[in-house]
């Protein structure tokens, strides 16, 4: 794919999304329908892209900020036009690039894959092809425009309003993705008229041009018609999104990975899951996740950018940006917010919350607990409500528990603070100093009892009913 660049059509409003935003940033599984097509472009090794904007064109551009894999230049469409004169927005960086052949494609196709790009790219070169369309097979082309053949050259495309009976009947059709000489390309774009009621531009029209002009135009075929798959409503979307939710499930199962129900599992295309891992009803697995084998995760778990070991079980948890070691055991309602590490053999029991903290191996949180920004040792014991205070009101402080420590039910520490190894803090302290190793800490005020004080309450209470 040396010697290669990318037109991005991305300018629509998406009109019957009814949506702020740009169609091509509506999502399927976490991810915008445009965040596809540049991964596609990524996979496919295309060197450069530029992105044609358009409707909340700072939207598009806020996201592209995001896009790390690979950078995209971007161009303004002001006023839509057609999908030719969307092409001319891009007219500078076709210059700048004028010695290679350029991809130009729709930013809402998320079902295209790198290996028709590459093929089609292949096909373009060998048959050195001034235009080469990417096209597709249908049962009902109905709504497409037809691919009309010469040999394996292409004679021309018609639109259906405009094709014969003949020509309707044919089920081959345009995908809307194209490889053009970027020089070829040039020259056709001062050729397009607004000849239509519409009066826009049609990059389709560069195809007859090119045949005109007395150039090759070929077709390439793809296997998989998914590839011209794209949403204009939100029924659309969400039957995209259901197809694709599936389609990844499945590619899970055949890698060994057991769903014990399908009931509001989503899991991001790029999630990597080890063999015998069980995915129980309502669990999400988001972007850039690991997850080891020989795992049982959920019911209702939600994890982001983490990294789970082996043999373990996530029981109704929220996971992000964090790692997690092998042969731990959290839930149910447990938090695990960014930046934490829970090594192995942790146990983490209900209406806990971790954040911005390592927890040694071995250590039990065993419920209603909030630890953050700590660094908790080996084998330590955290009874019932305990708190570390690490917020003053304008700085965070960290807390360190040693090495088998245990903490007390209801103890407060309060940052920064240290408890030794080994040591205790007993129930109901609020720990304001540092704990020596091996030693108790008492931070409380010492009981009394008051006799009688509550016949006289309730003799009180009797005299006004």
């Amino acid at each position: 794919m040396k010697d290669t660049c990318a037109v991005v059509l991305a300018a629509g409003k998406g009109t019957r999304m009814k949506s702020k935003k740009p169609k091509v940033l509506a999502e399927i599984l976490f991810q915008p329908m445009l965040g596809y097509v540049l991964e596609t472009c990524r996979q496919a090794e295309v060197e450069k892209v530029c992105v044609v904007t358009g409707f909340e064109a700072e939207q598009v551009e806020a996201y592209l900020s995001t896009w790390e894999h690979m950078p995209a230049e971007t161009v303004l469409q002001a006023e839509q036009r057609g999908t030719g004169h969307a092409v001319m927005m891009a007219r500078e960086f076709l210059q700048e690039n004028i010695g290679t052949d350029v991809l130009v494609l729709y930013g809402d196709t998320p079902y295209l894959s790198a290996e028709v790009i590459e093929a089609a790219y292949l096909q373009h070169k060998r048959q050195n092809n001034a235009v080469t369309v990417v096209t597709a097979l249908l049962q009902d082309p109905t709504g497409y425009g037809r691919i009309i053949r010469d040999g394996d050259a292409i004679a021309k495309i018609v639109e259906q309003r405009d094709a014969t009976e003949k020509e309707q009947a044919v089920k081959e059709i345009n995908s809307g993705v194209y490889w053009f000489n970027t020089a070829h390309l040039l020259e056709m774009l001062s050729l397009l008229q607004p000849n239509n009621a519409q009066g826009e531009y049609y990059l389709t029209d560069t195809i007859g041009l090119t045949i005109a002009a007395g150039k090759r135009v070929g077709g390439y075929c793809a296997e998989n018609s998914d590839i011209i798959l794209g949403a204009n409503s939100r029924k659309d979307l969400y039957e995209l999104n259901e197809k694709m939710r599936m389609s990844i499930i499945y590619r899970h199962m055949e890698n060994g990975v057991t769903f014990a129900s399908t009931d509001g599992v989503m899991i991001s295309p790029d999630a990597q899951i080890g063999a015998d891992t069980v995915i129980l009803g309502g669990t999400i697995i988001k972007d850039h996740v690991v997850i080891g084998e020989d795992c049982v995760i959920g019911p209702n778990s939600l994890i982001q950018k983490s990294t789970v070991g082996d043999r373990v079980k996530l029981n109704a948890v929220q996971c992000y940006q964090s790692r997690i070691h092998s042969d731990v055991d959290i839930g149910p309602f447990v938090h695990i917010r960014p930046n934490s590490e829970i090594k192995s053999f942790v146990h983490i029991g209900d209406f806990v919350e971790v954040k911005n903290s390592t927890i040694g191996e071995g250590t039990g949180i065993s419920h209603l607990t909030y630890v953050g920004d700590s660094d908790v040792g080996k084998n330590v014991n955290f009874g019932c409500g305990v708190v570390t205070v690490n917020y003053d009101g304008v700085h965070k402080h960290r807390c360190r528990i040693e090495d088998e420590a245990f903490i007390g039910c209801n103890t407060n520490l309060v940052a920064p603070v240290r408890v030794g190894k080994s040591a205790y803090t007993a129930a109901g302290s609020t720990i304001t100093k540092d704990v020596p190793d091996y030693a108790l800490a008492i931070a409380r005020s010492r009981q009394e009892e008051k006799p009688g004080f509550a016949a006289k309450k309730l003799a009180g209470r009797k005299k006004k009913v």
